[in-house]
Formats: C-alpha cells, sequence, structure tokens
C-alpha cells in the first residue's frame, strides 16, 4: 500500500520577461510513490510598478553598483508582495521558490542572472526562501534553461508536448531513447508587447491590432532565415539576443506598427508549427499570458494538425509560477529539478540557492 505525503505549502513567484506583473501561486504537492499531484490553494498577480518597468526594459544601461543594489531592492520588494498576499488570504507557507527577474542570461558566455536577493525575500517575508536556480546549472555547462519541463514531466506527462507562451515560447516533450527535451523557440511577448507599448497599450489585447495589420514579406523572411532557428537543441534565448537580432529588423519608422504586430506574430506560429511538426507532437498543452492572444492560437492552429489544449484559468495563467513552486519543493527535498537532457548540462541536478529567514531573537 502506498503512502501519500503532502508538504507544507509552497509559494511560487514567478517575475516573466512579458512584464505583466508579478505571479503569485500557493501550491500543494502530494507525492505517492513515484507520482507528484498538485493543488492551487491561492493565487494573485500582482502588477509591476513603473519603476520596476523602467528598469527590466533597460538594464544594460545599469552600472554595477547600480544592480547591486537593485538586487536587494527588487529582494525586499517580492518580500514584501509574499508578506501582503498570504496576510491578505490568511495563509501561511512552509517556503517561498522565487525565480526572480531575469536581466541577462548568456549561457554559452558563462552567465545568468535573475533579480531579487533570496536573503532580501526570506528576511522581508520572515520565510526561507529558494531562488537562483538557473545558475548551477549554467555552471555545469547547460542552458539554465528552459527550467519548466522537469514539471512537464512531472505534472503534465499525459500531454505529448506542452508549450509555454510567455516573453518568449518554448516548449517540452518526451523523445524514445532520449527522456524528456525542451527548449526556447522564439521570443513572443517581449516583442509584441514592446511593440504595443509604442501605441501607449501594455498588450495587443487579443492580437487585434496585429490582426488588422498586413505581413510584410521581407521582414518575415528575415527574421525566419536568423541563424537561432536552424540550430540544434539544447538552446535557449535572452534579452541581450533580442536586442541584437530582432529589434534591428524591426523598422518602427519604415513600417506601421500594425503590419509590425501581424508580422511577427506570424513569424512566432510559423516557427511553433515548424517545431511542432519536428516533434511529431500531436497532444499539446499551452499555457502563459501569450495563449490569451486569441489571434495567434489561431494561426498556430491554423498551421498545424495538432490537438492544442487550453486548460482552466488557474493552470494558464499560473503554470510557471506553480512549476516553479515545484522546483523549491524538490530542492528542499534535494531531488532532481533541473534535467540535463533539457538543459544540455553534463549531469541532472538539484539547482538552486537556500536561504534561511533570520529570527527576530537572533541565532
Amino acid at each position: 500500500m502506498q503512502v501519500s505525503k503532502t508538504s507544507n505549502p509552497v509559494l511560487g513567484i514567478m517575475s516573466g520577461t512579458s512584464l505583466d506583473g508579478v505571479d503569485l501561486a500557493l501550491c500543494l504537492f502530494t507525492e505517492s510513490g513515484n507520482k507528484i499531484s498538485y493543488s492551487f490553494l491561492q493565487t494573485e498577480t500582482v502588477p509591476l510598478p513603473a519603476f520596476w518597468l523602467d528598469i527590466f526594459r533597460n538594464p544594460f544601461q545599469l552600472s554595477a553598483e547600480e544592480l547591486a543594489k537593485l538586487h536587494i531592492a527588487f529582494g525586499k520588494f517580492l518580500g514584501e508582495t509574499a508578506k501582503s498576499f498570504l496576510k491578505k488570504n490568511q495563509a501561511k507557507a512552509g517556503i517561498i521558490s522565487s525565480h526572480g527577474h531575469t536581466l541577462f542570461h548568456n549561457p554559452t558566455s558563462g552567465y545568468t542572472f535573475q533579480l531579487g536577493h533570496g536573503a532580501a525575500i526570506a528576511h522581508t517575508a520572515g520565510i526561507d526562501t529558494v531562488c537562483d536556480f538557473r545558475t548551477g546549472d549554467v555552471v555545469l555547462g547547460g542552458q539554465g534553461a528552459p527550467l519548466v519541463p522537469i514539471g512537464d514531466e512531472l505534472l503534465f506527462g499525459n500531454f505529448d508536448g506542452c508549450l509555454n507562451l510567455g516573453g518568449f515560447s518554448n516548449i517540452s516533450c518526451r523523445i524514445p531513447g532520449k527522456g524528456r527535451i525542451g527548449f526556447d523557440i522564439s521570443p513572443v511577448n517581449y516583442v509584441l508587447n514592446d511593440l504595443a507599448n509604442t501605441l501607449n497599450l501594455p498588450f495587443d489585447d487579443g492580437g487585434k491590432i496585429a490582426a488588422s495589420g498586413s505581413l510584410i514579406a521581407t521582414l518575415f523572411e528575415a527574421l525566419n532565415n536568423l541563424p537561432y532557428y536552424t540550430q540544434e537543441a539544447p538552446k535557449s534565448l535572452g534579452a541581450e539576443w533580442v536586442k541584437e537580432h530582432i529589434f534591428p529588423l524591426m523598422d518602427e519608422s519604415k513600417y506601421p506598427i500594425p503590419d509590425l504586430l501581424r508580422t511577427f506574430t506570424e513569424h512566432v506560429a510559423h516557427q511553433i508549427a515548424i517545431t511542432a511538426k519536428e516533434l511529431d507532437i500531436e497532444s499539446l498543452l499551452s499555457t502563459g499570458g501569450g495563449t490569451k492572444n486569441t489571434f495567434l492560437i489561431e494561426r498556430i492552429q491554423q498551421l498545424t494538425s495538432n490537438s492544442i489544449t487550453i486548460p482552466d484559468h488557474k493552470t494558464l495563467d499560473f503554470k510557471e509560477a506553480l512549476i516553479f513552486a515545484l522546483l523549491g519543493y524538490l530542492r528542499v527535498h534535494e531531488k532532481t529539478n533541473v534535467l540535463a537532457s533539457v538543459t544540455g548540462a553534463d549531469i541532472n541536478s538539484c539547482s538552486g540557492a537556500i536561504y534561511k529567514a533570520f529570527s527576530q531573537a537572533g541565532y
């Protein structure tokens, strides 16, 4: 007879490159044999203040001293956000598991950096905190991304593949003989939201503006010819790559914004369709903010024969926060939470730094 074991609640915190807010998901995990199940207790998305939005949109201008200060300051912000969330919901968390906010990600040069110091989170919230999940994998020769596939494997393995449409699109699936693989496909909301911002909009609601635009054939071809798309996995994308390769092509002085939105949406759908076909995926679970872009989903569906499932709204909106809660849960239980088959690291790892909450009475 298998005995089920349920964890203390874990609070997952996710701030993504789409800049649509800080996602908080208070979760319970239950282990029964080799299986893990989950349940959401409370969820919320907290909008990012304008100060942090400005920082995240222009991180490359920061000095080393400014970065050091902001690392602590954003950690305190996340800690306060977590404490307010738990107080409002009259809830408690055994641990906080924080993704932080990725400012720099260049694993081929040996580094990745997520803003939001774990010590500041732990001290501010008064709760032990796990963070910095990517660095350990990069040190082991991996991409440090994507990290979500471990959750896809353990929690959503009934689907052939899992697609996330956030600041970037990434996919994971199980390949016979190779295990779970995953990689970034293309930028999505990191570019689409940036274009919408030029119209003083936070995002293109439902892709309506994109749908009204016309395809720019030469730009579409140039985007699809970028070398990244022919690289073999493991591979991942960061803001540096977008600024170097995508933004120079998106000439806002030359093309109307609706046409740029339409062309980039078509580019994203095209790359996802190619990937799904190459991986021979039939059933696909789609989550993340980009899944609410009706026009994008329609274009993906029209270009593929896949069965695309859009889950309940909590899983749709909070799957990444859920899986980062899972990463923290696995870390404190000293179990594998990063897959070398996904990242290309030398070995699987149990990654993440643990910061203990400081007692008011001292040690």
